[in-house]
């Protein structure tokens, strides 16, 4: 949390105590991520303040109004769209159990104004460009092959930052040639490896000189044996992006979306896609994996009686 963020000491208040058991709930109930959590509560700590310098101590004493005035709170913060929409999303779950539960009966957040979010999509990948990134980690050393086998696992199997570097080695079935990953909300799927990936793999995974493991299962290690982060993985696709000459500089993310958009320039159907990227609303697909002008126009000179002579 940057110092702009920065909330007080809050008063134990019953307000208070509901904000916690939600958190509890949805560490426990939900099964949401220790990210999500860990954002959720910075964001209901800072409404809880708002709330508090109102005279607004319960639940069922929070109106539309309280709730507007904490969003002009933020909107004069001029934090991203993103951010406020996060905050304001934290507020309605909250205040959603509280109605399940019957200990309120109107949902204060009803209506409140939204922000519309611009649709930012990562910039995918041409096949040549994903081919040079794959050639680019120096397969001499230790640190190369683990990266080559990182770039070859995230492009063939479309896996996020996060699931990449939670792989175990007991996630990945060579003989089927699948990998078992575990996505947002802890939701599994099992998404198919290509032959490139798997040799990958399996040079990376036989390496003598590969770290020994301070965390049994780990698939990607440090050169000191721990666990990947998703920070780490962020610099090493930065870093082979840069050696490869790229003039774009990927993301993690980057490649995901270069996974989806090839499938679908390929012809793939845009319900199988959905399934290897673990959505779960078709809709985050339609908006992810847009169609690109190329295979539009494949469409259009297949189709159209005009479009060739």
């Amino acid at each position: 949390m940057s110092a702009d963020d920065t909330v007080q000491p809050r008063a134990d208040t019953p307000l208070a105590r509901d904000v916690d058991r939600f958190l509890d709930h949805l560490a426990h109930g939900r099964g949401s991520s220790e990210h999500t959590v860990r954002a959720y509560s910075g964001d209901l700590e800072e409404l809880l303040t708002t709330l508090h310098e109102l005279g607004v101590e319960r639940g069922e004493d929070v109106t539309p109004r309280h709730l507007r005035r904490h969003l002009a709170r933020l909107d004069a913060r001029e934090l991203g769209k993103t951010t406020i929409q996060r905050k304001l999303s934290a507020a309605r779950s909250f205040f959603k159990l509280l109605v399940d539960e019957g200990r309120i009966e109107l949902h204060p957040a009803t209506g409140l104004r939204q922000r519309r979010t611009p649709r930012h999509l990562p910039g995918a990948l041409s096949i040549e460009e994903v081919e040079t990134l794959l050639r680019a980690p120096d397969l001499t050393l230790a640190a190369g092959r683990r990266d080559r086998a990182i770039l070859e696992l995230m492009y063939s199997a479309g896996t996020r930052a996060a699931e990449t570097v939670g792989l175990d080695r007991a996630d990945i079935d060579r003989e089927q040639g699948l990998a078992r990953v575990r996505g947002k909300g802890r939701k599994e799927r099992l998404a198919p490896l290509g032959s490139y990936a798997l040799e990958a793999l399996d040079q990376y995974l036989t390496d003598p000189e590969r770290p020994t493991p301070d965390e049994a299962g780990a698939v990607f290690l440090n050169l000191k044996g721990g666990r990947l982060t998703t920070r780490s993985l962020q610099r090493i696709v930065e870093q082979r992006a840069l050696e490869a000459g790229l003039r774009r500089r990927p993301t993690p993310h980057t490649l995901r979306h270069s996974f989806a958009t090839h499938l679908l320039d390929a012809g793939a159907d845009l319900r199988s896609v959905q399934e290897l990227l673990g959505h779960a609303n078709l809709v985050t697909t339609q908006i992810y994996t847009h169609v690109s002008l190329e295979q539009l126009r494949r469409v259009y000179e297949r189709a159209h009686p005009r479009a060739l002579d």
